[in-house]
C-alpha cells in the first residue's frame, strides 16, 4: 500500500509499523447493532401463569420394631415378652404394613445362635425383609 507520491516498487523505504483500524471499528458496529436487534427477539415469550406445587417429597417414615431376645431364650416384641407363636403373627401384621417397618435385632451375647436363628426364620417366613442387628459399639 502506497501513500502520497511513493513509487510503488520501491523496496528501499521502511515496513508500515500502523494499522488501520477504521475498518475493524466499523466491523465491530455493526455488529453490535446486529446483536442489540436480534437478542431481544430471542428471548420473546409467551405469558403463561403456572400453577404453584410443592417440590418436596412427602416421605412416610417405617416404624422401627425392636425385637430382642434375652439370653435365657425369652423373645421381647417393643419390650414385652412373647412366644414364637404370637412374633410369627406379629410378623405377619407388620410385613403387611406399607412402608414395611424395620426390625431391630438385639441379641444378648449368650444366647444360644439356635434361638436367634428360630427368630429369623419366623420373621423371614412371615415375610419380613428389612432386618437389622444391634450390637453395643468397643
Amino acid at each position: 500500500m502506497a501513500f502520497g507520491n511513493e513509487p510503488i516498487g520501491d523496496d528501499d523505504s521502511p515496513p508500515m509499523a500502523e494499522i488501520n483500524m477504521t475498518p475493524l471499528v466499523d466491523v465491530m458496529l455493526v455488529l453490535l447493532i446486529v446483536f442489540m436487534i436480534t437478542i431481544p427477539v430471542m428471548q420473546h415469550a409467551v405469558k403463561v401463569d403456572l400453577p404453584q406445587a410443592s417440590s418436596q417429597r412427602n416421605d412416610v417414615k417405617p416404624e422401627s420394631i425392636n425385637l430382642s431376645i434375652a439370653a435365657n431364650g425369652q423373645v421381647f416384641w417393643n419390650s414385652s415378652p412373647i412366644d414364637m407363636n404370637t412374633l410369627s403373627i406379629y410378623a405377619q401384621t407388620a410385613a403387611k404394613k406399607s412402608p414395611q417397618p424395620e426390625v431391630q435385632l438385639k441379641a444378648d451375647k449368650n444366647v444360644r445362635y439356635e434361638s436367634v436363628a428360630q427368630v429369623l426364620s419366623t420373621a423371614k417366613r412371615s415375610g419380613l425383609t428389612k432386618i437389622g442387628f444391634v450390637t453395643e459399639p468397643n
